[in-house]
């Protein structure tokens, strides 16, 4: 225990040589959106591309494992780990009849990983942009599968599907214009790059006066309309960050009534300093404004080439138009803007700018803005680039590595650092086997295409072999920016994903909830996959160039200060630390306890409106039944691995089995996917979800006139047996079901 707990030590000191402080934050897919009315410590640790985070993100993985499309992760402290961790523990009997031992794996894995081809790979992924569709996309993609097939893997191959994406016109050019009171142009302030735009913003034009948002979030909207403020048809001026994505900006204007969204970066959020590295004043930051993931022409199900799609689309899609514009651009449009002055929080640094909400220009009146925005569907053929390891004792169990591949910008950090990692641990893992090593379960290696369009190649191969995931037990690892030395995960990871970050940095552990952008959104809101995203960043020295023309090898380069391949290394390292426990205990360490927190949290919510439900007939009972009986059955089946034979494989392959099976039965199975295909009670999306019904229930109290107690006991019923379902699952055997519900 000593060596290993020294070994992760000296792996971090090593990090913490480039920055002053090490964040390590663990994310687990769950959707702890303020709307679900779930803490953050009470959905701890859930199981996703990961995203910008700061200067040097170092975006490594998304981690996670899943078996029979279903799992649960992990919440609580390490005491709660099922296996033990010391070098002696756990041995792997070869079929050769060595012994391999996880402190002896670790060494290997140490010995085998290099830094040299990091930089390189790097410099090679970040030459141009690489869309997907793009003949420097496809050369790229046919360069991993070459690489791939090198390395001698029991099996490489390519996945296709056909997606509909947006790209900028070729024949009209987007534009903004303030106009006068007939019309007429009075300035071009458009874009300055054609590139600029949002993939899936709503087409056409749209003229209104201007009223300033803050970050766009629902409670910014709630505060102007509190105001009074006349929001039908304005343009909304809205400021990256917030904890909000672009899309999530966007559907909020919309709810609101707005007629459209310009979005820009403000120096109190990303620094516009070109001589500290910093991103330039008239340069702006791209990202998609879908509300979901995956083709939005196809929700639910897959693009495959050939498919008689029916008329649908995905209602994440906007109906009014968004533009990303520069600080100088948005410097130009507030300065004029007349209004009451902001809350103070609201304030940003655009110099010369007076915070005011809108929705007036000062002289001369009548004034307004202008927006144009002519972005165009293009069907495009994605190809996500796979190969595997086969498990030699579970080699249907899978533990997946992933890299988001394409970039409409040159995308080092955000494409670059992650297709790196992703080959310098395919080729690690390689020579590992070569020398030894086999692992229990599978591990796949992939790479992902159309990132930048909300995941769409990760979804749409998740969608095409959902049915598949029942028999393959699947883990998702995805990485993708790496731009510093900050950590963080997604929710609910396994305690052998968490064991080497929280060993070897534990007083910088901080809990990140899951976002939509996140690669590892869908698997686990939609397929009932646990995964999990790392983040590595520098606090203090935000990287601000992810999603822009600027994000080039050079400048990631510069802002590590030459380290780009050894700090690779070491987040290569860090992640692989984690697979090899994936991969070689008998147990995964997976805490089927953790949802009753979560469950509880929300039980308790419920009391507090126990009168108000009480004098209309109602009764929260059903949901402390259920959540009683998933307690009792999943601290019965921890008591039972903790008395087994880890030895015994059809035991512990049967305990495997039901613990992956949980993450799957928080599903709802009672609402569609093609409608509402984030189904997932605690992460997911739509009216079936706990933060619906917590919202919903809090009606009682700020305005009882619109709560139906018809649709509330309708979403009470249906989360109370999807409640009951993930009990009884987790119980086993019909006969070990003590069912008095």
């Amino acid at each position: 225990m000593e060596k290993v707990q020294s070994l992760l030590t000296r792996l971090f000191m090593y990090l913490s040589l480039f920055c002053e402080r090490t964040f390590i934050s663990l994310f687990v897919m769950f959707s702890t959106e303020s709307r679900l009315g779930i803490t953050a410590a009470s959905m701890a640790w859930a199981l996703g591309t990961l995203l910008r985070v700061g200067l040097l993100d170092f975006t490594a993985f998304l981690l996670g494992y899943v078996a029979f499309r279903g799992s649960c992760h992990h919440c609580g402290d390490l005491d709660g780990e099922l296996v033990p961790v010391d070098d002696t523990a756990g041995s792997e009997h070869t079929p050769t009849g060595g012994v391999a031992y996880l402190g002896e794996l670790r060494d290997m894995l140490r010995k085998y990983l290099k830094e040299e081809k990091i930089e390189s790979t790097v410099r090679r992924v970040s030459r141009a942009t690489h869309p997907p569709g793009s003949m420097e996309g496809n050369e790229l993609a046919s360069e991993i599968l070459h690489n791939f097939r090198r390395l001698r893997m029991d099996h490489t191959w390519t996945d296709s599907h056909y997606a509909t994406l947006q790209f900028p016109s070729r024949s009209q050019r987007n534009f903004l214009w303030i106009v006068d009171g007939q019309g007429e142009v009075l300035e071009d302030i458009s874009p300055e790059s054609p590139l600029d735009y949002c993939a899936y913003s709503g087409t056409g034009t749209a003229t209104g006066g201007v009223v300033y948002v803050n970050y766009g979030r629902k409670e910014d909207f709630d505060l102007l309309v509190s105001r009074g403020l006349p929001l039908e048809g304005a343009l909304a001026v809205a400021r990256i960050g917030g904890g909000v994505s672009f899309a999530e900006k966007v559907w909020h204007a919309q709810q609101a009534g707005l007629g459209g969204v310009l979005i820009y970066p403000d120096p109190a959020d990303v620094p516009q300093d070109p001589r500290r590295l910093g991103l330039f004043h008239n340069a702006s930051i791209s990202e998609h404004v879908h509300l979901g993931s995956g083709d939005p022409f196809t929700p639910g199900f897959p693009s495959f080439n050939h498919t008689q799609f029916p008329p649908t689309q995905s209602s994440g899609l906007p109906l009014i138009p968004a533009q990303p514009i520069s600080a100088n651009i948005a410097s130009k449009i507030l300065s004029q803007v007349t209004g009451t002055d902001c809350p103070r929080a609201w304030h940003g640094r655009l110099p010369y700018v007076r915070c005011a909400l809108g929705l007036g220009f000062s002289v001369p009146k009548g004034r307004r803005v202008k927006m144009g925005v002519y972005n165009s569907m293009t069907p495009v053929l994605l190809n996500n680039i796979f190969a595997s390891i086969e498990g030699k004792i579970e080699p249907d169990h899978y533990i997946i590595m992933g890299a988001q591949r394409d970039s409409w910008d040159p995308g080092a950090a955000k494409a670059g650092v992650g297709t790196a990692l992703l080959l310098e641990l395919a080729r690690t893992f390689s020579s590992m086997v070569d020398n030894g090593f086999y692992p229990r379960r599978s591990l796949l290696f992939v790479s992902w295409d159309a990132g930048d369009f909300g995941n769409v190649g990760a979804t749409e191969w998740l969608e095409g072999y959902l049915s598949m995931l029942n028999a393959l037990h699947l883990s998702d690892a995805n990485e993708n920016e790496l731009s510093s030395v900050r950590l963080s995960d997604l929710p609910r990871a396994s305690f052998a994903l968490r064991k080497p970050v929280l060993q070897s940095a534990s007083p910088c552990v901080r809990v990140k909830p899951l976002y939509l952008n996140s690669g590892a959104y869908s698997f686990t809101a939609f397929g009932g996959v646990p995964a999990m995203e790392l983040r590595f960043s520098e606090e203090r020295r935000p990287y601000p160039f992810v999603n822009t023309q600027l994000d080039t090898a050079q400048r990631l380069q510069e802002m590590l200060q030459g380290r780009l391949g050894a700090l690779g290394r070491s987040v290569a390292e860090l992640v692989g630390l984690m697979v090899l426990r994936l991969a070689h205990d008998h147990i995964l360490a997976l805490d089927v306890t953790c949802y009753s927190g979560s469950v509880l949290h929300f039980s308790s919510q419920l009391k507090k409106y126990s009168d108000e439900l009480q004098a209309r007939g109602l009764s929260p009972q059903w949901v402390f039944s259920a959540r009683g009986d998933y307690n009792r059955a999943a601290e019965t089946l921890r008591e039972a691995i903790l008395n087994s034979d880890i030895q015994d494989e059809r035991l512990t392959r049967l305990y495997n089995t039901r613990i992956m099976r949980v993450e799957y039965y928080f599903l709802s199975q009672y609402v569609s996917t093609v409608e509402t295909p984030f189904r997932h009670v605690l992460h997911g999306r739509g009216d079936h979800t706990v933060g619906a019904l917590t919202e919903h229930l809090s009606l009682l109290r700020s305005n009882s006139s619109r709560f139906d107690e018809a649709r509330f006991r309708r979403q009470l019923a249906l989360l109370t047996w999807t409640l009951q379902g993930a009990a009884n699952a987790l119980s086993g055997d019909v006969w070990n079901i003590d069912n008095t519900f």
